[in-house]
């Protein structure tokens, strides 16, 4: 995560799945089932309260802390929440991310203007950062038919970031 005006980035690790469920919602992908955080949505959605923001409030001995807030027409309400849930929650309802300043002090990378520029320039990077250009290129070698063979079975593995990587080449032969 990053400053919107700065330099100073705050790497939060976290797991597998809770990148997976940022990636597949940032990808527009739609799982057969819903997943923890889109229930979660639906939820709020059902009982008419939304999100207005997300705060990674604290950091104790290395361990990030995160607040959902939430409001309804009669209250508001602040949750407790690990920071990789309350992103993957943020990007389902479009709500603002925002950093304590003390964590970002504590936690934060300053880059330099020109570090921000070659991280621009970076091409074939995928949400998780690896290097997606050779798969890609594998891709086009397969028929449509194939194509969409490979899609389902990642869908049912919940490899949703591949499913992604094959969905945008079955869109480029539309």
């Amino acid at each position: 995560m990053g400053e919107v005006e700065g330099l100073r980035r705050l790497p939060i690790v976290i797991g597998m799945f809770e990148a997976q469920a940022i990636a597949i919602e940032i990808e527009k992908i739609i799982p057969n089932r819903p997943m923890t955080h889109d229930l979660f949505k639906s939820f709020s959605d059902s009982f008419q309260f939304e999100i207005e923001k997300i705060v990674i409030s604290e950091m104790k001995e290395g361990v990030f802390y995160a607040k959902i807030l939430s409001k309804s027409e009669t209250a508001v309400v602040e949750i407790d929440s690990r920071p990789s849930d309350a992103i993957a929650i943020a990007v389902r309802f479009g709500a603002a991310i925002f950093c304590s300043e003390k964590v970002l002090s504590e936690a934060g990378i300053e880059f330099s203007e020109e570090d921000k520029k070659k991280e621009a320039k970076k091409p074939g990077k995928s949400v998780a950062g690896k290097n997606t250009t050779q798969k890609e290129n594998l891709l086009k070698d397969f028929s449509l038919d194939k194509l969409n063979t490979l899609l389902d079975k990642a869908i049912l593995d919940e490899d949703y970031e591949k499913a992604a990587r094959i969905r945008d080449e079955i869109n480029k032969r539309n």
